[in-house]
């Protein structure tokens, strides 16, 4: 799978999962594309390791009833081997608020991996809309 597929199909699971009451096949995928040294930092600056992150999305399955993820301005900015640093903006849309992040992420191809790329590390920085 290409880069933008990959970073689109992994924000299609976590709108699901956030925004309907998704089967939890959909959490276990998200799940499988975090690396186990998987880490991020988040719009409140405040770093989140994988299993805390896991642990906080699990319970949060249709908080946000019908949200929906934009993933626009994907610009790959460098590839060593197997990893590649992008940077892309995501806009969370829900009937009632919008939020916007510009965020840098790390990613590794896997072969075999049905998305394509497993996630290194996030950041993420809020944006006015």
């Amino acid at each position: 799978m290409d880069i933008k597929g990959s970073i689109e199909s992994l924000h299609a699971d976590l709108a699901a999962w956030l925004g309907s009451p998704a089967p939890f096949e959909v959490f276990e995928r998200f799940a499988a594309a975090q690396h186990e040294q998987f880490s991020m930092v988040g719009i409140s600056g405040a770093v989140l390791e994988r299993d805390a992150l896991l642990a906080g999305l699990r319970e949060a399955r249709n908080a946000r009833p019908g949200l929906r993820i934009e993933i626009s301005e994907i610009t790959e900015l460098a590839r060593f081997g197997e990893n590649v640093v992008v940077r892309f903006l995501e806009r969370h849309l829900t009937e009632d608020e919008t939020s916007a992040r510009r965020v840098t992420a790390v990613l590794s191809a896997v072969e075999g991996f049905e998305l394509g790329y497993r996630w290194l590390t996030v950041h993420e920085t809020p944006v006015e809309d």
